[in-house]
């Protein structure tokens, strides 16, 4: 029998290749004009897992993208983990700031990353982190030391915001039965100081459009007369933060989890480097809500963001132009006990009652969930941290995340267990963003934490 660092050792190009495969399918789920490749995308990983070792695979139908559902039952009176993933990605765009082609992967070496990282769409934000999960099975089933059932649960829906698996959850509690859940998609500190993240932030997602004149108006004639909605969107989306970088929005922060002193005290005994943050942003400065450090602005505290904005001319050259409508995308990151439904209304309100006359404003809800705090003291993040200890050599942090998985809350909800966050990326691998990547070292190391996760999961349970 191989240890796992043995069988990676033999296997590591292979690893490399099929990932590098993986990602080369553009599976936007946003866009539409992606669909036959979000659809491909699942049966690659659904290929992947019969190969992997599970027993029983099947392509789940939804109302939307469907979800590729696995398992390998070794016996029903063992624990059972399920593990959940996302086979979609964002949107490549802007695709003229990408040194490489979103979906052509490429390994190059960073400073962080001296061994490599894969860059491309998708190589962190989840495609990466979620095929550890399958090359790990691999192993474990190669090897016969499998000694949980597992089950998993691969989505193409995460980043427009899952609403077909948060209908197929709760129709399929029976199949998803279960006794913790563990999730990649999330990172850790540094390749040094490894995290287990504890909790997530929610998120309500809203599009607003103001909208002036009937028509485009030429703005030496009108300019000064009428409300440019442009104009207009700017001033309103401003007034939603005062000189504190506080939110405006009355009631907004009603429900918001407060942090005691000590908590925050513990927080910050978490390596951070305020000026190293600053250099590799680019920035001279940091920017947030008063009394709040870099590190709680963006975990514990909730914040509003404007993703997008538009409307009028943006070609070459001038056009004197007065547009009728204007357009934004806004987000609003929740902490701990702000209802997501509940803050969305509560801005649609406010939104609508601080526009002046002269324009109309319409709100629309996009999509959101609940944030969610995971207990150190439960066996499955006990498990977690112990696997951990034998592939890094030091105890884990437990760290709050900005990010947000809004269905993870749901699982609690209908499947009434724990959700494990177990991710291996870096806030620099730039998901999201242009120019994403995933360390080569941090794939691999994935691949060889997580066997140690259902060893200790399994003898913690007995």
């Amino acid at each position: 029998m191989q240890t796992i660092q043995e069988y990676i050792s033999t296997h590591k190009n292979r690893f490399i290749e099929e990932l590098i495969e993986l990602l080369k399918i553009p599976s936007v789920s946003a866009d539409t004009a992606y669909s036959q490749d979000v659809l491909n995308t699942a049966d690659a990983i659904m290929d992947s897992l019969k190969k992997a070792g599970c027993d029983h695979v099947e392509l789940c139908e939804t109302p939307g993208y469907p979800i590729v559902y696995g398992e390998k039952i070794i016996d029903k009176n063992l624990p059972t983990v399920l593990v959940y993933g996302h086979y979609d990605v964002q949107p490549a765009d802007p695709i003229d700031l990408w040194d490489s082609p979103p979906f052509n992967p490429v390994i190059k070496k960073t400073d962080i990353h001296p061994e490599g990282a894969i860059f491309a769409r998708g190589a962190c934000d989840d495609k990466g982190q979620m095929y550890m999960h399958v090359k790990a099975l691999e192993y474990m089933t190669s090897q016969g030391n499998l000694p949980c059932n597992v089950k998993f649960m691969i989505e193409g829906e995460e980043e427009v915001g899952s609403e077909s698996l948060a209908w197929f959850v709760p129709r399929n509690t029976e199949k998803l039965a279960n006794d913790v859940i563990l999730i990649s998609d999330t990172g850790m500190i540094a390749n040094d100081i490894p995290s287990i993240t504890t909790g997530l932030r929610g998120l309500s997602y809203v599009e607003v459009e103001v909208t002036g004149p009937n028509r485009d108006l030429h703005s030496g004639l009108y300019g000064g007369a009428v409300a440019n909605p442009i104009n207009i969107l700017s001033k309103m989306i401003a007034s939603l933060h005062d000189e504190n970088n506080h939110i405006t929005i009355p009631g907004f922060y009603d429900k918001v989890e407060e942090l005691s002193r000590e908590e925050r005290d513990e927080m910050a005994k978490a390596p951070f480097s305020l000026e190293e943050y600053k250099k590799a942003l680019d920035i001279d400065a940091v920017y947030g809500e008063k009394d709040y450090t870099t590190n709680e602005r963006n975990s514990i505290r909730p914040t509003l963001d404007v993703n997008g904005i538009w409307g009028g001319y943006i070609g070459e050259g001038a056009k004197t132009v007065i547009a009728s409508k204007a357009y934004a995308k806004i987000s609003m990151r929740l902490v701990p006990n702000q209802d997501w439904e509940e803050i969305t209304q509560l801005f649609k309100t406010h939104f609508e009652n601080i526009a002046p006359a002269g324009v109309k404003v319409k709100v629309t809800p996009h999509h959101g969930g609940q944030g969610y705090v995971t207990p150190i003291n439960n066996i499955g993040y006990q498990a977690a941290s112990k696997a951990y200890q034998e592939t890094f050599g030091v105890t884990p942090i437990p760290q709050r995340s900005g990010g947000s998985i809004p269905i993870v809350a749901l699982f609690e909800q209908e499947l009434k267990s724990k959700t494990i966050l177990m991710g291996f990326g870096l806030n620099s691998d730039a998901i999201h963003s242009p120019n994403e990547h995933f360390g080569v070292w941090n794939y691999l190391k994935g691949i060889e934490t997580i066997p140690y996760f259902y060893k200790h999961f399994a003898e913690l349970s007995k």
